[in-house]
């Protein structure tokens, strides 16, 4: 989301009393200020804060000094000022500089130990001011228009785009190798399979193709059957007819609906190859099936 969203998000301030707090991966934060500075000119003088305290430059230009150092701002660019340390922000009278700011109070609740995003705070040798915005103007929109417009449901969201306001704000000013995580190993193949299956599962009242369930997978059939045969042992259509039996015994069990209805929910037109599909994969007829009351009684043998 552009940095013009933030510019027009003069509800930003009012969200004082909606959120207080966050957890973020073992970390708290307490939120103890918000506001907007409107594109025209303004000084904030020299102080400091206990907490953290971060800019977002929506537009214009201006300065801001931190201690002995002076440092040049203008839209898309970010800047903390973490707790104690000395500081002022000056607009430009020429090109007024706007920005969204919010304060937060950050420390470890678990874990939080070494190095991660949360370098980008916690580290007082880090940089000040940051261009890595990531979704952090789209954020500060959001929990905007959440505060304008409160629906059912807001503290949830406002809660959750906090926790990320928090997240991308420290990895803006984490070092890059802070921020580096092993790859995930991830199989894709066992993920697909599980969607094929699910696939199975919701249609099993309706005729199913090998095409259609490649289709939900974006595979090909043969790519699809293959993969699927890799993973379970077993067909797509084997599989089909089995978790199709399977319901058809909860179903007798479970409900009062005739063979036929059973038949019918479970894919099958007649109930002549469902009796002799059933009885193969249960040992019993549907009907024995129901009033054995899913008990299979063996003869002893003489």
């Amino acid at each position: 989301m552009s940095l013009t969203s933030v510019a027009t998000a003069d509800h930003f301030v009012d969200l004082a009393g909606l959120l207080g707090s966050c957890e973020v991966d073992g970390f708290h934060a307490d939120f103890v200020s918000w506001g907007h500075y409107r594109p025209e000119y303004w000084r904030n003088y020299w102080h400091n804060h206990s907490f953290h305290e971060v800019c977002l430059a929506f537009s214009g230009e201006g300065r801001f000094n931190l201690g002995t150092a002076q440092y040049d701002v203008a839209a898309g660019d970010l800047f903390l000022a973490r707790p104690g340390d000395v500081h002022e922000i000056e607009s430009s009278r020429s090109s007024p500089l706007g920005i969204a700011f919010w304060g937060f109070t950050f420390r470890p609740v678990s874990g939080g130990s070494g190095t991660g995003w949360w370098s980008g705070l916690t580290r007082h040798d880090g940089p000040v001011v940051s261009r890595q915005l990531r979704g952090l103007p789209g954020l500060v929109a959001a929990l905007a228009a959440e505060a304008e417009t409160p629906q059912s449901g807001y503290r949830s969201s406002i809660t959750a785009l906090g926790s990320a306001l928090v997240l991308d704000t420290a990895r803006a000013f984490a070092l890059a190798e802070d921020l580096q995580v092993e790859r995930l190993a991830r199989d894709r193949g066992s993920y697909v399979v599980e969607a094929m299956q699910r696939h199975l599962l919701d249609n099993l009242s309706r005729p199913v193709a090998v095409r259609e369930v490649a289709s939900a997978v974006h595979l090909s059939e043969r790519h699809a059957e293959r993969l699927f045969r890799q993973k379970t042992g077993a067909s797509l259509m084997a599989t089909l007819r089995l978790m199709r039996l399977d319901l058809a015994a909860q179903l007798l069990l479970e409900g009062s609906a005739t063979v036929t209805e059973v038949a019918r929910a479970c894919g099958y037109s007649d109930v002549r190859p469902f009796s002799t599909a059933f009885r193969s994969r249960h040992g019993q007829s549907p009907t024995a099936f129901r009033a054995a009351g899913g008990t299979r009684h063996l003869a002893s043998e003489g």
